[in-house]
């Protein structure tokens, strides 16, 4: 359990980093278009999937806190559903997960 904390952990800096640098990229875009109308639609698409990946990133990190408040509290291999062991090989799989496969699929 040592191991996947300290992989939580490290994921954990990872994924507030990448937040640090979307959000540095989404202030410097706030400046004016470019004049040209194909650079302009580039650029909205490229604002677009900073805009996706930091939502996506922001789920992520809130799933490895999740994930570590349950070990902090002993429970993290443990299924948050049916409280029964979630297999060594899901935790290693998914460090993150909180759910056992069985749980998880329906969702």
């Amino acid at each position: 359990m040592a191991d996947r904390k300290v992989e939580l952990e490290g994921l954990r800096d990872e994924l507030i980093d990448r937040l640090d640098r979307y959000r540095a990229h989404k202030e410097q875009r706030n400046g004016p278009l470019d004049k040209d109308m194909e650079e302009q639609a580039i650029e909205v698409q490229n604002d677009d999937v900073v805009d996706f990946l930091e939502n996506e990133a922001e789920d992520e990190l809130r799933q490895v806190m999740h994930a570590l408040a349950r070990i902090e509290e002993g429970r993290g291999e443990v299924c948050e559903v049916c409280e029964e062991p979630i297999s060594p090989a899901r935790l290693e799989a998914l460090p993150f997960t909180t759910l056992c496969r069985e749980c998880a699929e329906p969702r």
